[in-house]
């Protein structure tokens, strides 16, 4: 019998979460610090980094969501579909 392993993920595609993460935890950064420069409230900047956060992570998954896979994607997954 042979052992149908499946292929380990390239570093890329490992890291692709944390980039979308990590770009959307710069966007909120930078607008938590442009409401704490401009009000000097602690808390409220606060809350836009947070709102600012979840806002624009769930705005990337979407548009990650909505990406059509080209062919080389498309052959990955039927190799990856016939594994099963």
């Amino acid at each position: 019998m042979t052992q149908n392993t499946p292929p380990k993920p390239s570093r890329s595609e490992l890291l692709k979460p944390l980039e979308l993460v990590g770009l959307s935890g710069v966007m909120a950064l930078f607008l938590g610090l442009v409401i704490l420069m401009s009000t000097r409230e602690l808390v409220l900047a606060m809350i836009g980094f947070g709102v600012t956060f979840i806002v624009v992570l769930v705005v990337i998954a979407m548009l990650v969501l909505g990406m059509k896979p080209n062919d080389a994607e498309k052959t990955d997954l039927d190799e990856q579909n016939k594994g099963l």
